[in-house]
């Protein structure tokens, strides 16, 4: 059994308090349920979900386990040998994806950090249900219908952290259309994918916007949201067209995923710079959201090049992108999927639906260049059913860490996101203090 290499030692700020809140499966840290909300540092938090479930035993390779190249005979990423076919060492027991080689910087600055068997505690194989419970923030659970970021752009605007009028959107969505870890009341600005985001519409049409407006001129609620929501997206759509940068060249043409209508990670860096773009506009849009499909990769996976391997390479340049639009001292990404993939490779050459998968952060808050949590190897009986990676750590714990340090969230509020989730000590070294 081992945990994250090169623990710092503990100072008495990050040594667990054993405080436990009435009614509340947090035990939470003393000088959080002080401070609450009035520490909030207004960070910006950014998550990239890859829909299929990707596969993490590729993007961080567990080199120096055995067992890694005994299950996986055509698949499995070279050891590091300085060619550009190997993977790059990261410390004596992981090393990166060749596809990944534009985050190694990122890594040695200290900026990039992964929990290399992190995921939901639920043990599905469906996609569709996986995904839910992400997104709905309560694994094990198939009812509810409010998201739990939509739910924290509700208490941003309940508690009046925003400065401007509560209605406006603190949550951001670009690419993927209706994804539901923003579904529910709060206002949620919602993006289309690719070029669409640089066309106003029907609403463009001076004939037509008219009509509409005049239909919907009264003070009723539908009324005013209607005028506000078509005011928005004209808005978005001049911005975007203002900052087309030259640096967006290449193949731009948009491929619908199969998982719940993300768009292809062949797409993913376009609609990471429109978010980075809007974002930075408007310091109100706290919470931003992209995905990308494509990665259930059952058959024909690839090694070091492939179908695998170009979505990698896709994933590190919208990475590279978004830490220089996300590089304020609160900012984090957190790149994450439904659940991991086999161990082992099937017949052929593709992995299969698993469980534990590698998580990672991105942020200047993030204690980076390392792993972090437990890993306890490829061996059988260390194997979940046997066949995949264990959760050693519940995704919920991972984002209460970084909402805590980075948004000012206290114990309630986490708790009413996540709740019934105790908090993970093992995971205190994930964020700068």
């Amino acid at each position: 059994m081992t945990f994250g290499t090169q623990d710092p030692p503990r100072s008495r700020r990050s040594v667990l308090s054993q405080l436990m809140l009435a009614g509340s499966a947090w035990a939470a840290p003393a000088s959080w349920a002080q401070t609450g909300k009035a520490g909030a540092q207004e960070g910006r938090l950014v998550v990239v979900f890859l829909r299929g479930a990707y596969d993490g035993l590729s993007a961080l390779v567990p080199y120096t386990d055995p067992r890694y190249y005994q299950l996986r005979p055509n698949i499995a990423i070279a050891a590091p040998d300085g060619s550009a076919q190997s993977a790059i060492a990261l410390d004596g027991t992981f090393a990166l994806h060749p596809a990944l080689a534009p985050l190694f910087p990122l890594w040695q600055q200290g900026l990039l950090a992964v929990l290399p068997a992190a995921g939901s505690p639920d043990p599905t194989r469906s996609h569709f249900d996986a995904q839910h419970h992400w997104e709905l923030g309560s694994p094990r659970k198939s009812n509810g219908t409010q998201g739990w970021m939509n739910q924290w752009a509700s208490l941003i605007a309940q508690t009046g952290i925003q400065s401007t009028a509560p209605r406006k959107p603190n949550a951001l969505a670009v690419g993927e259309s209706n994804p539901f870890i923003l579904a529910g009341p709060a206002p949620v600005q919602r993006v289309p994918r690719g070029q669409a985001a640089t066309q106003k519409g029907a609403l463009g049409n001076e004939r037509t916007r008219d009509a509409m407006l005049h239909l919907y001129q009264g003070n009723d609620e539908l009324s005013q949201a209607f005028r506000a929501g078509a005011e928005s997206r004209a808005q978005t759509a001049q911005i975007l067209s203002e900052n087309e940068m030259g640096s967006m060249a290449g193949d731009r043409q948009e491929m619908m995923a199969a998982n719940n209508g993300a768009p292809s990670a062949k797409g993913l860096l376009l609609d990471a710079q429109y978010l980075g773009t809007l974002m930075r506009r408007d310091r109100n849009l706290r919470l931003g959201f992209l995905s990308a499909g494509g990665w259930d990769t059952h058959a024909n996976q690839g090694a070091a090049s492939g179908m695998l391997s170009n979505n990698l390479a896709s994933l590190a340049t919208t990475l590279v992108q978004l830490r220089k639009d996300f590089s304020q001292a609160n900012d984090v990404v957190v790149v994450c999927s439904e659940f991991g993939r086999t161990s082992a490779e099937n017949g052929t050459r593709g992995t299969d639906h698993g469980h534990g998968n590698a998580l990672w952060l991105m942020g200047s808050k993030v204690q980076g260049g390392r792993w972090h949590g437990q890993w306890t190897g490829l061996a059988q009986g260390n194997l979940h059913e046997g066949r995949d990676l264990p959760v050693h750590h519940d995704f919920r714990a991972v984002f209460a860490q970084v909402m805590q340090r980075t948004q000012g969230l206290s114990a309630a509020d986490l708790d009413a996101l996540f709740p019934g989730l105790v908090w993970d000590s093992k995971l205190d070294p994930l964020m700068r203090i």
